[in-house]
């Protein structure tokens, strides 16, 4: 395998010479350059990427930290900072931690010691041990939350509890009074504003919240198929249901369809975020949508912009975010039913 010295030889010039063309660290005259290149061509020459970062401080690699990419929606931000990081020159580590603080340490110690650039944490919410962590690495960072955070963290304000609203009023505009509620664990920042906005929109409305239509479960279709078997068995249903995310209004859909029943001629279904899969459900699926692409388009520039900036002290950034309606084939409307 050539090496450096072997480029160096045929070239005529100095290694110094070699690597100030290869990592355009200074200028050399295009004559040298060309033979530098030429050389590198006939030699099959390939420097050591780590090498290469050693001398220029830079790696174009940046680092992931999420809940689980197994969730649509968590993929589909991922997809986005992918294919960003490419068009950026950058390449990109995932690393999944399902929430275990364990895999966050792990997972952090192996980016920084792969020398990442930067490292963009993207969970739904963090503990306090979990945030601790992050403030002490020196490595650029973007830590974006969805809850509460401790002041030194990046925050997402997506205005869930209007989703939840609109998803609801949504409902209601279309005839619908005996409303049920599959809602993500209440303790998560984001399940209990969508929850807090269905209960606006009903309340305002006069209309009846029955405990026995009130769910929370995880953000899963297996969760989503258990609850509405569950409401399925009750002696009165629901006309509709607000599900918290489009997962669970993928399981819902499956309990509804193998009890015999329709959507949305006997329950109308709406669900959230508006992940990929959702137009293709049977029916496609009415939902409220949230850009994955913009999010990790903004949380990606920000991260950058902080690499560039390594040594200046970085004040914590809200990127905000506003939920619109997508109206689709789960909503029948009561109002001109027979």
């Amino acid at each position: 395998m050539a090496t450096i010295k072997d480029v160096a030889k045929l070239a005529g010039v100095s290694t110094t010479t070699v690597s100030h063309v290869i990592n355009k660290t200074r200028f050399v005259s295009e004559d040298t350059a060309q033979s530098v290149w030429d050389a590198v061509a006939a030699l099959n020459y390939s420097p050591s990427a780590v090498a290469r970062s050693l001398k220029i401080n830079t790696t174009k690699s940046i680092g992931m930290i999420i809940t689980t990419n197994e969730a649509p929606y968590f993929a589909e931000i991922v997809l986005a900072v992918e294919e960003y990081c490419y068009q950026k020159g950058y390449s990109l580590f995932l690393c999944n931690t399902q929430n275990q603080v364990e895999k966050i340490q792990n997972h952090l110690d192996m980016l920084v010691a792969k020398r990442v650039d930067g490292i963009l944490v993207m969970c739904s919410e963090y503990s306090e041990s979990s945030l601790s962590l992050f403030n002490g690495t020196n490595t650029p960072m973007v830590v974006m939350d969805w809850g509460p955070n401790d002041g030194k963290s990046d925050r997402i304000v997506d205005h869930s509890f209007d989703g939840g609203y609109m998803a609801t009023r949504h409902l209601i505009d279309n005839g619908h009074r005996d409303i049920a509620v599959i809602a993500g664990n209440l303790f998560k920042t984001i399940s209990k504003n969508r929850f807090e906005g269905f209960v606006k929109a009903m309340t305002e409305s006069g209309l009846l919240i029955r405990d026995e239509w009130i769910h929370e479960t995880d953000f899963e279709p297996e969760a989503g198929y258990e609850v509405m078997n569950r409401i399925l068995k009750q002696e009165k249903l629901p006309t509709a249901v607000v599900c918290a995310c489009d997962t669970i209004a993928l399981g819902a859909i499956s309990a509804i369809t193998e009890k015999g029943l329709s959507v949305p001629e006997d329950i109308s279904l709406v669900g959230y975020d508006n992940i990929h899969n959702s137009r293709f459900y049977a029916p496609p699926l009415t939902t409220i949508h949230q850009s994955k692409t913009r999010l990790g388009h903004m949380a990606l520039d920000l991260l950058l912009e902080r690499i560039n900036n390594n040594k200046q002290a970085h004040e914590p950034k809200t990127l905000e975010f506003y939920p619109e309606l997508v109206v689709r084939h789960s909503v029948r409307n009561l109002n001109h039913a027979d």
